[in-house]
């Protein structure tokens, strides 16, 4: 690793598309139909001229307006809070659910649901119309209203998408809420968001170990007064406590209701409201509503994913987190089919997803860079028949290049390229992507996202190329957040009050001359050592070049004469090690200006998604607050980390 990052140019590229990567891309298919021949000439356009490029999308797309819009965007309320495709309406339902019910996709399987412990169910598309229709009617049965909130605290078995879109016909606004949470952190969004309705399960399981969902539900509804009706999956039926008159069994739910219409939504209304659950400060409710939200999604899955119908997709993704939304509705717009798994990727061996790949003929898998090491660290080299797969996908976090070499190199065979993905929850959806029909580079993107306006910006807030800094959108974009529920001034505090007009995504990235991009990871994890800035995901990826290392979290922790210095810890491989031998091992890669200091811990604390928790990690280490720890995953303990007073007994 170059002390000042690897910010600039690349050499050749890990991955070169064949002419039938080309072909199959939708994205230079719409292009062909626009009479556009250059891919930067369209991206200029399309954020140029976003009258003419988002109606071409909605065309091309086939995303049908029950209403047509008048225009595309009315930023009359000021830039941070356009409204887009005025005067149209949609429903989410209808273009994941009612249109391809009675269409030649019909009977095909829509979603799959594999559990933890080998279940498999599915619906196919006509099957899940049906009971989105019915959870739909049920649910004004239960006097939900339009614009009422549904939290929706399930794992990821059919009825969460059942859920999903029976709350989008009618016009109610799905709560989507963390399966890993306690039960203060479920309160905290029932009553932000004023539930009416808890729709939960009995249970779910992870590492086949059973957490109790109905449990930490009925703690949390002890102070979250709004709820009057509560709806229980039996997923594990292995019998919870019901409370009459406010809890039903979803198997108990009228089965023949009196039909419900599907509401025209405007194409601004809320559709779901997704909290980010933060270590500090209230959690944000990222709002999204039925047109922008099915419009990125379209785009993203279409253009950047290059999704057809014939496509399966499966991604551990829980509902709680945008990646679950995102997938009903990139996924079932597009008439593909969505495999959601429950659990983690290396239980009950390393070779789950391989088998869900090779049991469902998946051709889009997704994997984390977390989930790829930990199944790395385990595999014995049999991946199965990876026939089916056409491509990986990565989203939430920066890879390592040797983890990323083995998963394209190892396991890919070098013939499938890794689609990396970076965005929010707030930009409902990318802002960079790896376009799998252009040459990429290890670990990095190779463009951004049509309609995205993307810059790199130093301190001084000046665009740059070849150096670390702000990651930064210009324009906006259908899918932006419509600001925060019920807190416009944060939302406007949080993205846009650095820079005039300009969107602070709060990433660190760089950009070289060829257009590679690159995660730094997050720009409040920032570690300054003696005025030079570096991102922790940079030098993690460089300690993780030793073979002996296979996870890492790295802190920037006081020190009085460089400002900040850099600590990592490491889990290291099983075997004799020695310390000082590792140390030197990272400095070499790391390079001596951001020399780190070395821990060998048992595990890396890490959210239940596969996300390191560095704030989280940072406290403990200094023994300071450490926040909101409900996302935490038990597997990984906090307490793992030694304290700063620890590691000098220690030492």
């Amino acid at each position: 690793m170059r002390e000042a990052g690897p910010v600039g140019d690349s050499g050749a590229p890990a991955w070169v598309p064949e002419e039938v990567d080309r072909k199959r891309s939708r994205l230079l298919a719409a292009m062909q139909r626009w009479g556009s021949t250059d891919l930067d000439a369209l991206h200029r356009t399309s954020v140029d001229d976003p009258e003419w490029f988002w109606r071409a999308v909605v065309d091309d797309l086939d995303i049908t307006f029950d209403t047509p819009f008048e225009r595309v965007r009315d930023d009359s309320e000021g830039k941070p809070f356009p409204r887009w495709f005025v005067g149209g309406s949609l429903n989410a339902a209808m273009l994941c659910a009612h249109r391809h019910a009675g269409g030649p996709i019909a009977g095909k399987e829509a979603v799959v649901y594999e559990g933890d412990s080998g279940q498999r169910r599915s619906l196919t598309y006509t099957e899940l119309d049906r009971e989105v229709r019915r959870f739909a009617a049920n649910l004004l049965r239960l006097g939900v209203v339009r614009g009422d909130r549904v939290v929706l605290f399930l794992p990821v078995v059919p009825e969460a998408v059942i859920a999903y879109l029976g709350c989008a016909m009618i016009g109610a606004i799905s709560v989507p809420a963390f399966t890993g949470y306690g039960a203060e952190a479920l309160a905290t969004r029932l009553r932000d968001a004023e539930a009416v309705v808890l729709v939960t399960a009995d249970g779910t399981t992870r590492r086949g170990k059973r957490i109790p969902l109905k449990q930490t539900a009925d703690e949390a509804l002890e102070s979250a007064p709004s709820v009057r009706h509560v709806v229980v999956v039996r997923h594990l039926a292995d019998g919870v406590d019901i409370h009459s008159g406010r809890d039903i069994y979803w198997d108990q739910l009228d089965h023949d209701p009196e039909p419900a219409a599907t509401v025209a939504t405007d194409a601004n209304d809320p559709l779901t409201i997704i909290y980010t659950s933060g270590t500090t400060g209230a959690p944000k409710g990222i709002v999204h509503s039925h047109a922008g939200f099915a419009v990125k999604a379209a785009v993203d899955f279409a253009y950047g994913f290059d999704i057809h119908e014939d496509d399966v997709i499966a991604w551990i993704a829980d509902m709680g987190w945008m990646l679950g939304p995102l997938l009903i509705m990139g996924g079932l717009q597009l008439g593909a089919t969505i495999v959601l798994t429950e659990g983690v990727p290396d239980y009950p061996s390393s070779r789950r997803l391989w088998d869900i790949a090779e049991r469902n003929g998946v051709t889009f898998q997704g994997i984390a860079p977390t989930a790829a090491r930990a199944v790395m660290s385990s595999s014995d080299g049999d991946f199965g028949d990876l026939g089916s797969i056409r491509a990986f996908a990565s989203t939430g976090e920066a890879w390592d290049e040797p983890t990323w070499r083995w998963l394209f190199e190892t396991v890919g065979r070098s013939r499938r390229p890794i689609v990396n993905y970076s965005g929010g929850t707030e930009t409902g959806g990318g802002i960079l992507v790896s376009y799998p029909f252009l040459p990429m580079e290890p670990a990095c993107f190779n463009g951004p996202l049509p309609g995205m306006d993307v810059a790199v910006r130093n301190a001084a807030g000046d665009p740059v190329t070849g150096e670390v800094g702000e990651l930064t959108v210009h324009n906006t974009w259908p899918g932006m957040t419509h600001a925060f529920w019920h807190d416009r001034e944060r939302y406007l505090q949080t993205y846009w009050k650095r820079w005039e007009g300009v969107w602070l995504h709060g990433d660190l990235a760089s950009v070289d001359t060829q257009g590679n991009w690159r995660i730094h990871g997050r720009s409040d994890d920032t570690i300054k050592v003696s005025g030079r800035r570096v991102g922790p995901a940079e030098i993690e990826a460089a300690v993780l070049k030793d073979p002996r290392i296979v996870e890492a979290a790295v802190i920037g922790a006081p020190d009085e004469q460089r400002g900040q210095r850099v600590v990592a810890f490491v889990v290291a491989r099983p075997g004799d090690l020695d310390l000082d031998d590792l140390t030197q091992t990272a400095v070499h890669h790391v390079g001596r200006s951001f020399a780190p200091t070395l821990h060998v811990v048992a595990t890396v604390p890490k959210t239940k998604n596969g996300k390191v928790m560095r704030r989280a990690i940072r406290a403990r280490h200094l023994g300071e607050s450490q926040g909101d720890l409900s996302s935490l995953d038990p597997a990984t303990p906090i307490d793992d980390i030694p304290t700063h007073q620890q590691a000098g007994v220690q030492a």
